[in-house]
């Protein structure tokens, strides 16, 4: 009986999960209809994915890296630049989707999608009962210098 008392009491004290296994489901079918709504072109596949007011951003730099700059671009420009096939030009050998989950906090959620030659960091918003990315910034990976 007392072991059950105190069960009861630390159950009590614990905050309650966050999360669902459906809510970690979700975010990751919405990154994968990012990212493999990309590689095949498909702009619906991608407009389901995105809140109306993305922004994706990505630092450039010129080559001495003394000048730096923020490029974005919306949603509206990404659902077009998937339509119109940029994602289909990778090779498929150098395409990758693979999700992690980084932290979900009620109804917001950051996720890592390495997707072969960048690296995107997505954050989600569950937004009119669903997720939906608000938030990108990503990196492209350089090559490796050589000695």
């Amino acid at each position: 009986m007392r072991t059950a008392i105190a069960f009861a009491l630390l159950l009590a004290a614990a905050p309650a999960a966050a999360q669902t296994a459906a809510d970690s489901a979700a975010i990751r079918a919405t990154a994968l209809d990012y990212i493999d709504g990309w590689w095949s072109g498909d702009e619906n596949r991608m407009a389901a994915a995105l809140h109306p007011e993305l922004v994706k951003r990505i630092r450039g730099a010129d080559a001495t890296g003394a000048r730096e700059w923020i490029d974005q671009q919306g949603a509206s420009r990404l659902v077009l630049n998937t339509g119109r096939g940029g994602g289909r030009e990778t090779p498929a050998a150098n395409r990758r989707s693979d999700v992690r989950i980084l932290d979900i906090f009620q109804n917001a959620a950051s996720v890592r999608v390495d997707a072969g030659a960048w690296v995107d960091y997505l954050h989600l918003i569950r937004w009119k009962g669903r997720w939906v990315i608000l938030n990108v910034l990503w990196e492209t990976r350089r090559p490796e210098p050589r000695p």
